[in-house]
């Protein structure tokens, strides 16, 4: 059975991951997370808007897509490329700057699934970078706001 309760997972430096499960099946799961047309529906954070995303309706491995941005009141738009993607397991794709998004998926039970989702930090050549302006912590809590919001749709 799920909850809304979303906890540390320790995965590593200059990584931060939160985990929770939700009462859906990896597949459903998985189906929204590889859509990047459906990644305004994930944002627990408040960056993601609602605009127009360029890019497949699933991601394979060196798909790109685009989605607007919205930070400190400044919109953007960022093109991110899919470096991973394993169906109903995990999803992952690479900013411009270098730095991962991953979405790990563990089938708990037919209608039940773990969710890790991750900012990988550590494959910037200064990752400490992160740190000294507080991304690692603020990505931390809207990566919470997002398992939380996915609980939620499914719960």
């Amino acid at each position: 059975m799920a909850s809304d309760t979303v906890i540390t997972v320790d995965t590593g430096p200059h990584r931060v991951s939160r985990r929770i499960v939700v009462d859906a099946p990896a597949a459903e799961v998985f189906a929204l997370i590889a859509n990047p047309h459906r990644h305004p529906e994930l944002d627990g954070s408040g960056t993601v808007r609602d605009t127009p995303v360029k890019g497949p309706e699933r991601l394979t491995p060196g798909a790109r897509f685009s989605v607007g941005m919205k930070q400190f009141g400044v919109p953007y738009t960022i093109t991110s490329t899919a470096t991973d993607v394993d169906p109903d397991r995990v999803v992952e794709w690479k900013h411009p700057m270098g730095h991962r998004w991953r979405w790990d998926l563990v089938a708990t039970s037919p209608t039940t699934t773990q969710v890790t989702e991750t900012f990988d930090y550590s494959t910037l050549k200064v990752p400490k970078i992160m740190e000294l302006i507080g991304y690692d912590r603020k990505n931390g809590q809207g990566i919470e706001g997002t398992l939380r919001a996915l609980a939620n749709r499914f719960g």
